[in-house]
């Protein structure tokens, strides 16, 4: 029988862990689907990793992966996705937004061998602050453009073959973008929507600074688009400089006065912050660039639970 991989990174959800780990077995025992359940502490602050370890004692199907500090989602993923023996894995949260049977559909779709990637697409958000819908949104539409890739929508939330799993792990960059990087592959992938559920438990980990800074991370992470948009800006400012020389020259020869010592301030001081912020990008491209060269790993695995289990001979 297909073994499929479960993997849900936790972090601080030591009220969700238990209820997560009875809600996904019970939903895929039902079904008769071989599976393991993997969660990924990523240096959970609260009780999280003593939750995780009781679940590995109470189901041998549940393995345990505790990072050493909190390396990030994306890192937590991929250390999933390296970890798994599934012939395909499937990544949710485990908030249980991401509605739990729809693993079962996934996992048919699969069945069926036409499609390498399932992803799951929101269909709609739950309920968000305006301006963390509106920032959402705005990251998506940037980014799909920079990627030629439609990601409105988009999620973690995505069943994979192992033929997807091997490359993805195989891949050497350490800052990725999980979601633009499963597209970006180009296996055959088809779509399933959900809902967005309300969490039962706890509250969510992110705020809108932190997905600002998540989304910029992630755009310099997968485009040099911000370093072409200082491209634009200093060829824009070029073109103002030749008008403005081009005006001073006929003023001079003319023998009338230049006024507009407040504009000339206005123009310096806008030009100076532009530089700035150009220098500032470059700057962050330097340092992802140095992180990279260093090959320091993605995540650091200071204990594992039942990863010795032996999968259900197919």
């Amino acid at each position: 029988m297909k073994l499929l991989s479960v993997i849900v990174p936790v972090y601080n959800e030591e009220k969700m862990i238990p209820k997560a780990a009875a809600v996904i077995s019970d939903i895929l025992v039902k079904e008769n689907i071989n599976y393991e359940l993997l969660f990924i502490n990523d240096g959970s602050k609260d009780m999280s990793w003593p939750a995780i370890t009781e679940e590995c004692h109470k189901n041998p199907k549940v393995k345990g992966i505790c990072f050493s500090r909190n390396f990030g989602k994306e890192s937590a993923m991929f250390a999933g996705l390296e970890c798994a023996e599934g012939d395909c894995a499937v990544i949710m949260d485990c908030d249980l937004q991401h509605p739990p049977e729809k693993i079962v559909e996934m996992y048919r779709i699969w069945q069926e061998g036409k499609y390498d990637l399932v992803e799951g697409v929101k269909s709609d958000r739950g309920q968000e602050s305006f301006l963390h819908r509106f920032c959402a949104k705005a990251f998506y539409k940037i980014i799909s453009r920079i990627t030629k890739i439609n990601m409105e929508n988009a999620s973690d939330f995505k069943l994979m073959d192992r033929k997807v799993i091997d490359v993805l792990t195989a891949m050497p960059e350490r800052n990725v973008f999980f979601r633009a990087l499963s597209s970006w592959i180009g296996f055959k992938s088809t779509q399933v929507t959900f809902e967005v559920r309300e969490r039962e438990e706890g509250v969510s980990k992110w705020s809108t600074w932190s997905l600002v800074k998540y989304a910029f991370s992630n755009i310099v992470s997968f485009s040099a688009a911000p370093m072409q948009i200082v491209t634009i800006l200093g060829a824009g400012f070029f073109i103002l400089a030749a008008i403005l020389g081009v005006q001073s020259l006929i003023y001079k020869f003319i023998g009338k006065a230049l006024a507009g010592f407040t504009t000339v301030i206005i123009i310096v001081l806008l030009l100076g912050s532009i530089m700035m912020i150009s220098m500032g990008i470059i700057g962050y491209y330097i340092s992802k660039m140095y992180e990279e060269l260093k090959e320091r790993p993605k995540y650091i695995i200071v204990q594992k639970l039942n990863e010795n289990r032996n999968r259900t001979a197919e």
